[in-house]
């Protein structure tokens, strides 16, 4: 980190000493990723799969999955009481967490063993149960910094340094109106000059859903979105994450208790000590846990 360093430069001053010891935060914005050559996007294709994947935590298996799916244009649940291991998994889908086990991979990309700002830069966005946005910026400033981030990693390398300085003004003049446009979808307009460690819980949870989608992901990772949410904002993410599927991402939500989450997710894992219990749509999951029915098999869980 530089002895100094220069302002004027948008919000990049106080962000580069926010970033300080914040890992999780850097990691998940794709900061450290250089632009590739010729500036491409990821490729598209089939969602986020992991197969066979393990995490173990103090001797003891931790996570053992066989397959989890995360398919294009559906929102799927991931739900477990507390400690059944889904912030672990999220951790080794997103490369915060070494595996022992197994293979991830996002459509045609292998992003096992990858750190977790290249999976970042291959389209995959996490948020966390605990918000871990840049306090010291304004809630605009934080979502501005990860569309900047965004755009700035795959834009192609500029000719010279003023080439590079107005590519850097039109991607921070464009990271405006995202971060703007994003406040506004999400209902959160109204604290964007505020500093972000200084608003309500709910509202830094949405915030953290902003960061998230201001980097372009397509596949979106969510730790219990709906924790410290009042009713109307749970009802209104509800319609978020749905219109979201529709655009076609890939929507993986966690939650503590499967009825509260019923009517948003398409298909369902149920976590217990770190297994899946059972699988499938909404009415198959439930029938499977009162049952006691064994899970079917995960492929046919996808809905058509």
């Amino acid at each position: 980190m530089p002895a100094r360093v220069r302002t004027g430069f948008g919000p990049y001053g106080r962000l580069l000493l926010a970033l300080r010891g914040s890992r999780t935060a850097c990691a998940t914005l794709g900061l450290g990723v250089r632009p590739p050559s010729g500036g491409r996007s990821a490729p598209t294709g089939e969602g986020l799969r992991a197969e066979d994947v393990a995490a173990r935590s103090g001797g003891a298996a931790a996570v053992r999955v066989a397959v989890l799916d995360v398919p294009p244009g559906t929102v799927t649940g991931l739900v477990g009481p507390p400690g059944a291991g889904k912030s672990t998994l999220l951790d080794v889908l997103t490369g915060l967490r070494r595996a022992d086990g197994g293979t991830v991979r996002l459509g045609g990309a292998e992003l096992t063993g990858r750190s977790p700002h290249l999976r970042a830069r291959h389209g995959l966005a996490r948020t966390f149960e605990r918000p871990a946005a840049f306090g010291a910026l304004t809630v605009r400033e934080n979502v501005q910094v990860a569309a900047e981030i965004h755009a700035m990693t795959r834009a192609t390398p500029g000719r010279g340094a003023r080439d590079r300085r107005r590519r850097r003004r039109a991607a921070r003049r464009d990271a405006g109106r995202v971060a703007d446009a994003l406040l506004a979808r999400l209902g959160i307009a109204g604290y964007a000059a505020q500093r972000a460690g200084a608003v309500p819980p709910a509202a830094a949870r949405l915030l953290e859903l902003a960061r998230a989608l201001a980097t372009g992901p397509r596949v979106l990772l969510l730790d219990e979105p709906f924790a410290d949410l009042p009713d109307a904002a749970s009802r209104s993410l509800e319609v978020l994450l749905r219109d979201l599927a529709a655009e076609g991402l890939a929507v993986l939500i966690t939650a503590p208790a499967l009825e509260p989450v019923l009517g948003v997710c398409d298909v369902f894992y149920l976590l217990d000590e770190g297994r899946v219990t059972a699988s499938g749509p909404p009415l198959e999951v439930t029938r499977c846990r009162s049952t006691g029915a064994p899970a079917r098999p995960v492929a046919a869980a996808r809905p058509a």
